[in-house]
């Protein structure tokens, strides 16, 4: 299977690839800011390049659960400043995160190949355009609500519960997003663990993985989160990245070969492992 960005595609036949996670906010749930700015931010993007990372994704506001938004102006100042100096440094994928179309422009023009969008190309009317317009590699995540209310009640009363209302909004995606002039081959789908489920819904998601992947790659994103704190009962964050490994490493064997994940050199090795053990 391939994945179309802006510069180049990823063939995901069979080797996994690792997606970085760089927060440029002072706010994050998982470094509290730690690598948000500047020199720091570039060090710590340029180490996980190093350790493996093929994309580093860039976010510049928060969308953990009760996050407060952020205006284009800032989301921007924090962002695309970031993006050029890692584009000078590196030719690895850079991947905007946000949800806004002017933030997106403003990232691909400073060098990035990918947007992801927690609403699924849903919260800005003019984000299909700008993806479309150019040619940038799309991850669309299933989210019911948003950010500041997601986890109040979340509820998937219809047959086949969450995995099913997952799959009916990957199919209408992609029939949209063609039809607005997307390359099909440019979309990935994310099934938005945490963001909008309970902690039995996302092990449903996760059980279920192999039938949520069908024409397109997904992008899988448990790093961290807070049903891994739960089943683990840890609650620093950093503490659960070796169970983020162990489910990077079974979910490889569901057919899943994007991850995003924080620690990255404990994923790789996860990838690296499971690809020798098929």
């Amino acid at each position: 299977m391939i994945w179309k960005t802006r510069s180049r595609s990823i063939d995901l036949t069979r080797r996994g690839v690792v997606m970085g996670i760089l927060n440029a906010t002072p706010d994050s749930f998982s470094d509290g800011g730690r690598h948000a700015q500047g020199e720091v931010a570039l060090s710590h993007a340029l180490r996980m390049v190093q350790d493996g990372a093929e994309i580093i994704d860039i976010g510049g506001e928060s969308t953990r659960p009760g996050a407060a938004q952020i205006d284009v102006g800032e989301e921007i100042r924090r962002t695309v400043p970031l993006i050029k100096a890692l584009r000078l440094a590196s030719g690895v994928l850079i991947s905007i995160d946000t949800s806004k179309a002017a933030v997106a422009g403003a990232a691909l023009e400073a060098g990035a190949d990918i947007v992801n969008d927690v609403t699924g190309l849903r919260g800005d009317p003019g984000m299909a355009r700008v993806c479309a317009e150019s040619g940038a590699g799309i991850c669309v995540m299933h989210m019911q609500g948003e950010p500041r209310t997601m986890q109040e009640c979340p509820s998937y009363d219809r047959d086949g519960g969450v995995v099913a209302a997952v799959q009916s909004f990957f199919a209408e995606r992609l029939e949209t997003l063609v039809a607005q002039g997307v390359d099909p081959e440019a979309i990935c789908f994310d099934p938005g663990i945490g963001f909008g489920k309970t902690l039995d819904h996302n092990l449903e998601l996760l059980r279920h993985l192999a039938e949520l992947q069908q024409d397109r790659p997904l992008l899988l994103g448990v790093s961290r989160k807070s049903f891994i704190g739960i089943l683990t009962d840890e609650e620093d964050p950093e503490k659960r990245d070796a169970a983020t490994a162990v489910i990077t490493a079974l979910a490889y064997r569901s057919g899943i070969l994007l991850h995003r994940v924080h620690h990255v050199s404990a994923n790789v090795h996860a990838l690296r492992m499971a690809e020798l053990m098929d």
